[in-house]
């Protein structure tokens, strides 16, 4: 399996040092590592299972990140509708392992496979790939208005902070996006990094799947960078009642909140926040 960080040579300019008569120097530097990764997917039995989508990852917790991108996008309900899911060499790329074989139980429906509608993300763009509006939207199993969640803001202002001291993979290349889970009493659940924040989600919600989490009632989805609409939906079909973000939310992620009944919280930087909806699940002490 491929490495999440590697190194690469750099030329370090610094013009402090070029003023004061030092010339750059050349050094080696960690990167994130990206890499594409095929999702195949198919009932049992013999014969090849066919591509479904193609995301560009970081390596590592991929089985996670096919299960949580199945889940997701509403293609799957839960872990008993996978039979069996792992790792394979690519037939052009014998010596790396790209591909995640699914195979899917006895019952479960396949997957349309149309090519104007197969997916294609890249590590910036989660929904990119869809053929059509209507495409990217699915909808929960899961009642998220009716959760009974209630936290202190003061929990929600200190989860940036065990975030960041979770992140072992950023401290090295400062180049990877997180999603962390928590639970109500602010304890970090499960932590994953990829190049793409809609990645880390799906690695986070895999990872619930398969441990028969869902639906994660009574927990907080921390992201780092921004609330997108794709990140605010896969909140919703795993069924988190709050959903926070270092960074600002689009419209469209506050219209899905509301829609859901999810807490979205964003702007969420030291002891100040915003809360654009579900504002009754946060109590402030005066």
């Amino acid at each position: 399996m491929g490495r999440a960080t590697d190194r690469r040579g750099v030329l370090r300019i610094d013009l402090d040092a070029a003023a004061a008569g030092r010339a750059p120097v050349r050094r080696p530097d960690s990167l994130s590592v990206e890499e594409p990764l095929e999702i195949r997917v198919g009932p049992a039995g013999p014969g090849r299972r066919k591509p479904l989508a193609v995301t560009m990852r970081t390596p590592g917790d991929d089985i996670d990140l096919a299960i949580g991108f199945l889940l997701t996008e509403g293609l799957i309900r839960s872990a008993e509708d996978v039979q069996t899911a792992q790792l394979c060499a690519g037939a052009e790329t014998p010596n790396t392992y790209n591909v995640v074989d699914v195979v899917l139980a006895p019952g479960v429906p396949e997957p349309a496979t149309d090519p104007a509608r197969n997916f294609y993300t890249t590590s910036s763009c989660g929904v990119c790939g869809k053929a059509s509006i209507d495409a990217v939207r699915t909808r929960s199993l899961f009642p998220v208005a009716d959760d009974p969640l209630t936290v202190p803001a003061e929990l929600v202002a200190e989860l940036p902070d065990k975030l960041r001291a979770a992140q072992k993979a950023f401290d090295r290349t400062g180049g990877l996006h997180a999603a962390g889970l928590f639970t109500a009493d602010g304890a970090l659940a499960v932590l994953r990094e990829d190049v793409g924040r809609h990645n880390a989600v799906d690695k986070v919600v895999g990872w619930a799947v398969r441990q028969q989490l869902l639906p994660l009632a009574g927990h907080l989805l921390l992201v780092s960078g921004r609330a997108s609409f794709e990140l605010t939906q896969k909140a919703w079909m795993a069924g988190v009642p709050l959903l926070a973000a270092v960074s600002a939310p689009s419209t469209l992620a506050a219209d899905l909140a509301a829609e859901a009944g999810m807490t979205l919280v964003g702007f969420l930087r030291g002891r100040t926040m915003n809360v654009y909806t579900g504002a009754h699940r946060l109590t402030v002490d005066a």
